[in-house]
């Protein structure tokens, strides 16, 4: 009883760490979408996303009001966007994603994770020719035809429809736009009344490396390192 008690406690902390972990981050965006594009979600389409990603990891929304507030106060925090490149362990390429205040403190923890985690940091372009820049929207499926969807945002940049997961398991349209189209997309879905469960950026593989069980758990240490440093936003990888 004792053994199935740690573990609970174990696998409950885990997801209050990944939760407070998400609510940083977006906070993070919520920062610099106001900076860049003033507090009015109405005029801010950046800050309409940050929104519905806050809703999607169920942020809540006073949190959302403090994060604004912060953004919009004397002592506001600048944070600056800087993405890393590096190569994990076995040859499986990497893309970190960082927003902070203080860039040489996060060059040397970002390239200490790497040197700890069996990787090597890379310079700018070194590894980001193997990704490609998208803007990927999830819908709820209930009541989209896929066909009908394709065929009415095809024009406004859609490249991908497919199924896929959402933030709890659940089944969810994934909708993928060339970062150019990303604003134009979310402007087509906007206006047809579809409200996203979430909508980001991401760094889309377009090859992938193919490891052992083991291989793969080494990278997959090293991202997990790397997630947990308070300036990582998102990491991304090409390991199939």
């Amino acid at each position: 009883m004792g053994r199935i008690f740690e573990v609970r406690k174990h696998t409950m902390f885990a997801r209050w760490d990944r939760m407070a972990k998400q609510f940083t981050r977006i906070g993070k965006e919520i920062a610099i979408a106001v900076k860049l594009g003033g507090p009015d979600p109405a005029t801010n389409p950046a800050l309409r996303r940050c929104f519905q990603n806050a809703k999607s990891v169920n942020m809540p929304k006073d949190r959302v009001e403090a994060a604004i507030r912060r953004a919009t106060g004397k002592d506001t925090t600048n944070y600056e966007e800087i993405l890393y490149e590096g190569y994990a362990p076995h040859g499986v390429a990497l893309l970190v994603e960082t927003a902070t205040d203080n860039h040489v403190r996060t060059v040397a923890n970002v390239k200490s994770h790497f040197n700890k985690g069996g990787g090597t940091l890379g310079n700018s372009g070194s590894v980001s020719f193997q990704f490609k820049k998208m803007g990927v929207f999830k819908l709820k499926p209930e009541g989209i035809d896929m066909d009908d969807l394709e065929l009415e945002l095809i024009d406004h940049g859609l490249e991908e429809l497919g199924e896929g997961t959402g933030e709890h398991d659940e089944p969810v349209l994934v909708l993928r736009a060339s970062f150019g189209d990303y604003g134009h997309l979310q402007k087509a879905l906007e206006e047809k009344g579809i409200t996203p469960i979430s909508s980001e950026t991401e760094w889309i593989p377009t090859t992938t490396v193919e490891l052992s069980e083991d291989q793969a758990q080494d990278v997959l240490k090293l991202i997990d390192r790397l997630e947990q440093d308070e300036d990582v936003q998102k990491v991304f990888h090409n390991l199939k």
